[in-house]
């Protein structure tokens, strides 16, 4: 039976709504260089308890492709390093790949990327004159099995590609590598597809000798005095993060390709290092990853591109025990292998919705004074949050139920934990100068509920919600969501249903 014809243009209206959707989701590599690694069902049913719809892998596994199937998580799958020559040189070796590894899959297993090697430029140089060949090869071969409108091709390449990436509107590709690069541009451009860029601001400060202040790489506010400035186009930087992403919009622009949207296959924060890594600490790697889920999430684009969204993969799902090299390559991961977070991190409603403000399950995560806090440090938390804060106070004034104990972290936490259920859906971080930890743990007691809990009644515990996008905290605002990347098929069949009737 032949469907209306309103029916088909309502399809088509709602494909052109679609295509000016700009949903930015957060992803997650999965590294498998551990020396307990969950098996496929583990992985898969940890992916789906936290939401997370989005994944990378650096291979093509068979174990995990089919685990994956039946879950509509989008799917990156990888081909390795060494798969590149042959692929390369030979057609038939890429036809042979895709079949294997991809058609083989489609559509029960949900991929939508292959991204050909990692970093192939700078970590396997010999390859690199051959890479755009591999890539126009996979492509080819997604042609041939129809594919290619459901699977977009692209290969990751690191900030190392771009020798000064500050101040942006200046940032190059290396002139080594120009005409690779210009083929691989010229390759993403012809097939619709996007720029993959590993960004890790967490090198960008190590390395950087103190030239760029910490908060900067943590997505924290600057001060008035610290606030980073490209002087060629006035354009502020909020972040590091931003700031790589527009060096690579730009060093794209000087090889005249503007319209390559660039994703972040890779970005995080190591919550561990040797005693020479500094910054690699629990804390920074929780205010990282929330911030960067809190920025992502807002949908918009770095300053010179506002409105192209930066979709981004998190590096990584678990900490890498057996990766060699400096202490803190063990510890990017956001889980250990048995399936417990690293620190509280929120990724629920990743593919469009959730904030990085709730807990992993589910739950309520709650924002209290570190126990080897300096006293100076938090009364003076305590001050801002009671007065520029606008955190209840109440409770912890004498006589009243919080009051007791009467200590600086008992009442500091009452009043950081109020300041951050209010104010997390806006914005609001639990930090208050490196004081302050998420818990799921209800530090509730007594009397004294804490704002957030379940027994919060009469102790300040309720409150109206904070205004901002339903999107940001807790709900889904992007569940019905088409890539944009699929939109040309999609078109292509709705307007053959159209021309048939």
């Amino acid at each position: 039976m032949l469907l209306p014809r309103w029916f088909l243009e309502a399809i088509l209206l709602l494909i052109s709504a679609l295509a000016f959707t700009n949903a930015a989701f957060i992803g997650v590599n999965i590294g498998t260089d551990l020396t307990n690694m969950p098996s496929p069902s583990d992985i898969v049913s940890l992916l789906k308890s936290h939401q997370i719809t989005h994944v990378r892998l650096y291979d093509a596994n068979s174990h995990m492709l089919k685990a994956l199937s039946n879950t509509t998580i989008q799917v990156t799958v990888g081909v390795t390093n060494q798969e590149i020559l042959k692929i390369g040189r030979f057609p038939s070796s890429a036809a042979s790949w895709v079949n294997k590894n991809v058609a083989a899959y489609v559509p029960s297993t949900n991929i939508t990327a292959i991204a050909v090697g990692s970093e192939v430029l700078t970590e396997s140089p010999h390859v690199a004159p051959i890479l755009a060949s591999a890539l126009n090869n996979i492509h080819k071969a997604l042609v041939a099995t129809n594919l290619n409108f459901q699977v977009k091709v692209s290969t990751p390449m690191s900030m190392d590609v771009m020798p000064k990436p500050f101040p942006p509107s200046t940032s190059t590709f290396s002139p080594s590598w120009n005409t690779t690069v210009h083929q691989i541009l010229q390759f993403l451009d012809n097939t619709g597809s996007f720029f993959m860029l590993n960004a890790y601001p967490y090198y960008g400060y190590t390395t950087a000798n103190g030239i760029f202040p910490l908060d900067y790489a943590l997505f924290k506010q600057l001060s008035a005095v610290k606030q980073i400035v490209d002087p060629n186009t006035l354009l502020h930087y909020d972040s590091m993060f931003d700031a790589m992403v527009d060096a690579a919009y730009y060093s794209m622009e000087a090889l005249n390709f503007s319209k390559i949207p660039v994703v972040v296959t890779e970005t995080g924060w190591p919550s561990s290092g040797g005693s020479d890594e500094t910054a690699a600490t629990v804390g920074n790697a929780e205010t990282f990853n929330s911030n960067l889920i809190k920025r992502v999430l807002n949908n918009s684009g770095p300053p010179s591109k506002p409105d192209i969204p930066i979709n981004t993969y998190i590096y990584e799902l678990y900490n890498e025990d057996k990766r060699s090299g400096p202490e803190s390559e063990k510890n990017w991961g956001m889980f250990y292998p048995n399936g417990t977070s690293v620190y509280p991190l929120g990724l629920s409603g990743s593919g469009g919705g959730g904030g990085g403000s709730e807990a992993l399950n589910g739950t309520t995560l709650f924002c209290v004074a570190k126990v080897d806090a300096d006293d100076d440090k938090l009364e003076d938390g305590l001050n801002w949050a009671c007065g520029q804060g606008r955190a209840n106070c109440g409770p912890i004034q004498p006589g009243q139920a919080c009051y007791l104990p009467n200590d600086i972290k008992s009442h500091a936490s009452f009043a950081y934990n109020d300041y951050y259920q209010k104010m997390k859906g806006v914005g609001g971080t639990c930090d208050f100068d490196g004081t302050a930890i998420t818990t799921p743990r209800d530090p509730s007691y007594r009397t004294c509920a804490y704002t957030g809990s379940p027994n919060a009644n009469g102790t300040g515990g309720n409150f109206p919600p904070a205004l901002g996008p339903a999107s940001q905290v807790g709900g889904n605002a992007n569940a019905v969501f088409v890539s944009i990347y699929h939109l040309p098929f999609l078109a292509t069949l709705a307007l053959t249903l159209l021309l048939v009737l």
